[in-house]
């Protein structure tokens, strides 16, 4: 990516390096209960890999050892974060008679309390819809590149500009319509609530990136291809599949790797931030590539 004179967003928190003032419940039980109703509650899609992995899982950084200043991961996720706020800005005006509000966004390497409840790196990025903030681990970006086959920046801009999204969404309500699905008690109709949800978040992602290249020219093909390698590595039935599971399409909460990877191209060659509202209208089969 081009990312070279951009600006830094000022709305960052490192907590990099930072004690943790609460720790997650470790072993089962209550924390395993407090990491599920953050799940039911973000709808992170990284639930699933935490509970693979938690065991074997390195622990988190308890050096106190702040990162510098002119940290480059700092200042990447700055600037892509900057984007995103330039870019949804640009759109509410357009498009919405609302003013866009920005987000938080907290890196962080340890166990942190959120608006959601404890949380924990090994959980990989997600939205806080209660205290409206994005937390990013930047351990899940090796992550990204060592399990999912898909290095580079433009990738770790697409999580960020994802989650970021889920914020978007929240401004616009969308999230209500989740809620509302959960609240009446059908899983089945509340799995496919939330697979409208993030795939309306990955088209959003697109739109996003669209429209930074445009203002910016950050994109050349190679950054298109390393994004697809990841919105193919983190469908549902991939990640099924990867665990030794059947892909069942009752069990999906976030769209299949073809279809996450459909609709973040189709935001992306777009930009068209007027029929976000159709993943909740169109029927639900007409989500399918």
């Amino acid at each position: 990516m081009k990312l070279d004179g951009m600006r830094e967003s000022k709305n960052v928190d490192d907590r990099r390096g930072m004690s943790p003032g609460t720790m997650l419940a470790g072993g089962g039980g209550l924390g395993v209960i407090i990491l599920l109703l953050l799940f039911l509650f973000t709808g992170d899609e990284n639930f699933a890999r935490l509970m693979q992995q938690q065991a074997q899982a390195p622990a988190a950084n308890t050096t106190g050892e702040r990162p510098a200043p002119d940290d480059t991961t700092r200042k990447f996720i700055s600037v892509i974060l900057a984007s995103t706020e330039d870019v949804w800005t640009e759109q509410f005006q357009k498009h919405t008679n609302r003013r866009y509000i920005a987000p938080e966004l907290v890196i962080f390497d340890g166990p942190q309390q959120t608006g959601c409840g404890p949380a924990d790196p090994r959980m990989g990025p997600f939205y806080c819809p209660a205290d409206e903030k994005v937390y990013i681990p930047p351990s899940f970006f090796v992550e990204l590149a060592r399990s999912h086959g898909a290095p580079g920046e433009f990738p770790q801009a697409y999580v960020i500009a994802h989650e970021i999204s889920h914020h978007v969404q929240k401004l616009l309500g969308y999230t209500d319509l989740f809620e509302q699905a959960r609240r009446r008690g059908n899983k089945i109709e509340a799995n496919r609530a939330l697979v409208r949800l993030e795939l309306q978040a990955d088209y959003m992602a697109g739109v996003w990136a669209h429209h930074a290249h445009r203002q910016y020219e950050i994109l050349d093909q190679r950054d298109i291809s390393q994004a697809i390698k990841a919105t193919s590595a983190i469908g549902d039935d991939t990640l099924m599949e990867k665990a030794g599971r059947y892909a069942d399409p009752r069990e999906y909460t976030h769209g299949t790797s073809e279809q996450r990877t459909k609709w973040f191209i189709q935001g992306l060659k777009t930009g068209d931030f007027t029929v976000i509202d159709q993943f909740f209208k169109v029927n639900y089969d007409d989500l399918e590539p």
